[in-house]
């Protein structure tokens, strides 16, 4: 497999199990939204995905983050495409490993970008896109953007998070209004995080869908 993870598979046998995939953030590791798992649908088989630039620590990076001469903070967009073309090859060996139905794919926050940006650069490639703590960054689009994308999108974010301000979520809401796509955005008055009642929020969204 071309990505490093962790699998939770369906607690009861499915022949062809809806599959939900998780990307963590910057500087974190497949451990980390793993510990989502237990609380999730029985039915579902979920991989924790690990990024792959090592940072130290056991941390991990989908692509790193610099800061230039005036502390502004910089993507490397190079590093972001090349992981998105590994987090799609990962897709579909996983599909075809386990014989899959119906994929969810949940990032937080650096995830997240990424999870936008794979489900426009490959249209319908995934259902779902859960986008927790993250944003639409527009450079990591395509250039021509696919009028036939039904994937849907559940977003949240924290109203007082220090990382990624809710105003870049909020620019989130009118791009995916301005491509006509489907979406449900919520608030909760946390920092750069998932609170409980975002969780089952999110988990209400992912059995409706089921």
């Amino acid at each position: 497999m071309s990505l490093f993870y962790k699998v939770r598979e369906p607690k009861t046998a499915i022949e062809n199990p809806n599959l939900l995939i998780l990307l963590h953030g910057y500087g974190s590791n497949e451990e980390d939204l793993f510990s989502f798992a237990e609380e999730l649908p029985d039915e579902l088989l979920i991989i924790s995905a690990r990024a792959p630039y090592e940072m130290g620590h056991g941390g991990y990076a989908w692509y790193a983050i610099n800061f230039d001469a005036s502390n502004e903070k910089f993507s490397d967009l190079e590093q972001a495409r090349l992981s998105l073309q590994k987090i799609n090859t990962f897709i579909d060996e996983v599909k075809t490993k386990y014989n899959t139905n119906k994929t969810f794919l949940l990032g937080f926050s650096q995830g997240s970008i990424l999870s936008y940006a794979l489900s426009l650069n490959y249209p319908n490639k995934i259902e779902h896109v859960i986008a927790l703590s993250g944003y639409m960054n527009e450079e990591l689009f395509p250039t021509n953007i696919s009028k036939e994308i039904t994937t849907d999108f559940y977003i949240s974010h924290g109203s007082v998070d220090q990382v990624i301000p809710v105003t870049w979520a909020r620019k989130s809401q009118e791009l995916l209004t301005k491509l006509s796509l489907n979406y449900e955005y919520s608030e909760y008055p946390v920092g750069h995080g998932v609170a409980p009642q975002n969780f089952y929020s999110f988990k209400d969204w992912i059995d409706k869908r089921l």
